[in-house]
């Protein structure tokens, strides 16, 4: 018997994809650049925009005689049990094999935005929780248990990180972002992404590019970002996920960029991309996103036009299943109208990812190789860690917390017993589970409210909602203020719900108005505060929302963003003080409702001034955090140096637990440039370092800043590093400033390469 060439594992993959690209027909090789969604809801309730209109119904055995591309969420279109699922998902890999010439399995791909989105999988927190703990080794860590669990039961690729930097707090999708700064992001992204790609799942991209820059925070919107914004906030964190965590796939974004779309756009995902930054892995559309340059941003007239314009571009895979790359496609290319080249290209690309997954292997076992267990004791252990790091102290003015253990407690508000309270949008329970309400949850999730009771078993807990989360009715207030009297201390619960395209307070298509808490929560809140009892604010929420109104009325506030199913253990260990807290705010609290869009990346002209009568000064600022330890920075006395524009320069600090007990301190590096040849950010991460100490324990933290780090780009487009004064602040939040090094690069103006240094290394001693 003689095995094709493009089935001998000993030769390189490009030759092997060479002599199978040569042997297939045109609609076998587009055949290999789209999905198929099995079950996808046409009936308005979907998971993706328009899916109502966009899904259509084929004929599955007919569609896999060419072939096929990918399998478009197995597990995460409705409810089923993971072993079955594994099951089907063989079968259905069995039946592609065997319809087509080439025997070629489809890539499966999945959602994974906070744990693998199938019934039964560990909930883990969302991103912007990740971002709070600023402990990118413990997000690996979640990333591989993730890409363990979706490799046992089939699946190939996950639809994760998104990278997308928060510029509008108002945008539903925050919750899936994880913060407002770049560095942040990038460096806690590509954490994700090799925890991911360790397990050998492919990590895609999301939003390539400029997805959450989209006009008045409406989902989906065009995007008026300039050229330098979109180059030095948009784009580093996908040059950190590639260059340091090794994804292998992108996603396109939906929107628009100064009225070219991301998925026609041959800048982004060619000359960007693949030219400049060396890409060689597959990119996807956003779901739909090859139909919508005919449909919403119409440039494009027919489905063939749609799909040349991606092509061409780049996009290589049209996702979630077929619509402009199957049989319009094929016909413009046999018409003249579109070259075959670009299918070609695209087709060699998905197939070389296929050949390194080791689907054109003639030995691949679609079958599970071992038990399947998606939210293990491991798994769940930590969830727990991973949340408890998350939850954010952001006020304790007179110590109240933690609680005393045999207090009487008024536990108030919509999100104390509320399983859900602690999950995103796309968790399975919110992103599917909801269009199946007498489906058992799949997993257990401890509310806040009886993760109190089994902390403090010997307090007295009394509990009333007080209200819903979003509806108007205001007749539950009278008992809250009842048992708040009555109570030492109010826990006041409250937040959002998550959901999708306006079914939620936060989530995909969920965006809002302004900063306010959603439903008559705010008035909850006055009369609970109007009440002589100390009123603890507890919010479960997926973004920041205005706090100002309550600043001085609080006796403390705790605010955690979606902590997963460990989350009301995690949230209720804070309240106790079993948990020190040590999460760091990934986005600023803002003081009044309207006082957004505003990140703290702003130039001198974007902070408060006397031209305006609106502050925009946050009531907590980013990378803000409250211990129930003490923690003193030592050897802090300013100082000057100098260094060239192309030499690194390092900045130690020693910091010292002065407190009580063990705790951790995030000790953060700030870059502020005081004259540049444009406007630059008053103060930006460029470092940061999470340090755990005993009491009375110090560390040393020394950051090798490399002159790159201050690059950005100049009135030509040009990332540039120019000689002149910095300063670089050693700090606790981007407020508080412990140590100033005042450094004057020498030398000339540097241009550095996308070979630069994007990480700040650090030490500890």
């Amino acid at each position: 018997m003689t095995t094709a060439p493009w089935r001998d594992p000993a030769l390189p993959a490009e030759a092997r994809v060479a002599d199978l690209l040569a042997r297939m027909t045109l609609e076998e090789k587009a055949a290999q650049l789209y999905g198929v969604w099995v079950g996808a809801a046409t009936d308005g309730d979907g998971v993706a925009p328009h899916q109502d209109e966009m899904a259509a119904d084929f004929d599955w055995d007919e569609v896999i005689t060419q072939g096929l591309g990918q399998l478009t969420r197995s597990f995460g279109t409705a409810p089923v049990d993971p072993a079955l699922g594994a099951q089907a998902l063989a079968r259905a890999q069995r039946r592609l094999v065997g319809a087509g010439r080439f025997g070629i399995p489809a890539v499966a791909h999945e959602e994974c935005l906070a744990g693998f989105t199938a019934w039964g999988a560990t909930a883990y927190p969302v991103p912007l929780a990740w971002g709070a703990t600023f402990d990118p080794d413990l997000v690996a860590e979640m990333a591989g248990r993730i890409g363990r669990d979706l490799a046992s039961v089939g699946v190939h690729q996950g639809l994760a990180p998104v990278l997308d930097v928060v510029r509008d707090l108002r945008w539903g999708r925050v919750e899936e972002t994880i913060g407002e700064d770049p560095y942040l992001v990038g460096t806690i992204g590509a954490a994700y992404v090799r925890g991911l790609e360790s397990a050998g799942i492919v990590a895609t991209l999301k939003h390539f590019a400029g997805y959450a820059s989209s006009a008045g925070a409406r989902n989906l919107a065009p995007v008026r970002a300039g050229v330098r914004e979109f180059a030095d906030i948009t784009l580093p964190p996908f040059e950190f996920a590639l260059r340091e965590g090794g994804a292998r796939s992108v996603m396109a974004a939906y929107t628009d960029t100064d009225g070219v779309p991301a998925t026609a756009d041959p800048y982004l995902l060619t000359e960007l991309l693949r030219e400049r930054w060396g890409f060689t892995g597959t990119v996807v559309s956003d779901y739909f996103g090859v139909g919508f340059l005919k449909t919403l941003h119409r440039v494009a007239g027919t489905e063939a036009q749609a799909a040349h314009a991606a092509l061409a571009a780049g996009v290589d895979v049209e996702l979630p299943t077929v619509h402009c790359y199957g049989d319009p496609l094929t016909g413009a290319v046999r018409a003249g109208d579109v070259p075959e080249s670009v299918v070609d290209r695209a087709a060699t690309r998905v197939l070389l990812q296929k050949c390194e997954l080791g689907l054109l292997d003639e030995d691949w076992d679609p079958e599970p190789a071992g038990p399947i267990d998606l939210d293990s004791a491991a798994n769940r252990a930590l969830a727990r860690r991973l949340a408890e790091e998350s939850v954010v102290l952001l006020s304790n003015p007179e110590g109240l917390l933690p609680l005393a253990p045999d207090t009487r407690i008024a536990v108030v508000g919509p999100r104390a017993s509320d399983a859900l309270a602690m999950l995103g949008c796309y968790s399975f329970p919110s992103h599917v589970g909801v269009n199946h309400p007498a489906l058992p949850m799949g997993i257990e999730i401890p509310t806040l409210l009886e993760s109190l009771r089994t902390e403090l078993p010997d307090a007295k807990l009394t509990f009333t909602e007080g209200c819903d989360t979003t509806g108007p009715d205001t007749s539950g207030f009278a008992e809250a203020v009842a048992r708040t009297t009555e109570a030492d201390v109010c826990v006041a619960v409250l937040g959002d719900r998550a959901g999708l395209f306006g079914r939620g307070t936060s989530g995909e298509g969920c965006d809002v108005a302004d900063l306010q808490l959603p439903g008559v929560q705010a008035e909850l809140l006055d009369a609970l505060t109007a009440t002589d009892t100390p009123v603890v604010l507890v919010l479960l929420t997926g973004r920041p929302y205005a706090l100002g109104r309550w600043h001085d009325r609080l006796a403390a506030t705790v605010q955690a963003f979606f902590p997963g199913e460990e989350g009301g253990p995690a949230v209720a260990g804070v309240l106790s003080g079993r948990v020190n807290p040590s999460g760091r705010l990934p986005v600023s609290v803002p003081r009044t409702p309207g006082g957004q869009p505003w990140t703290y990346l702003q130039p001198p002209l974007g902070l408060a001034g006397e031209v305006s009568s609106l502050d925009p000064t946050p009531l907590h600022p980013f990378g803000h955090g409250l211990s129930y330890t003490d923690f003193a920075y030592e050897d802090t006395a300013d100082r000057s140096a100098r260094t060239t524009t192309s030499e690194p320069y390092d900045v130690s600090v020693t910091v010292r637990n002065t407190g009580p007990r063990e705790g951790a301190e995030t000790v953060q590096l700030y870059l502020h440039d005081p004259v540049a040849s444009v406007t630059r950010p008053d103060v930006r991460l460029i470092g940061y370092q999470r340090l755990t100490l005993a009491p009375g324990e110090a560390r040393r933290v020394t950051f090798r800043f490399h002159p790159d780090l201050s690059a950005f780009t100049d009135r030509e487009g040009r990332r540039t590093v120019e000689p002149g004064a910095l300063e670089l602040r050693v700090a606790s939040s981007s407020t508080t400033t412990h140590h100033t090094t005042h450094l004057t690069l020498t030398g000339p103006v540097r241009h550095p390469d996308e070979t630069r240094e994007l990480t700040c290394r650090t030490t500890v001693v």
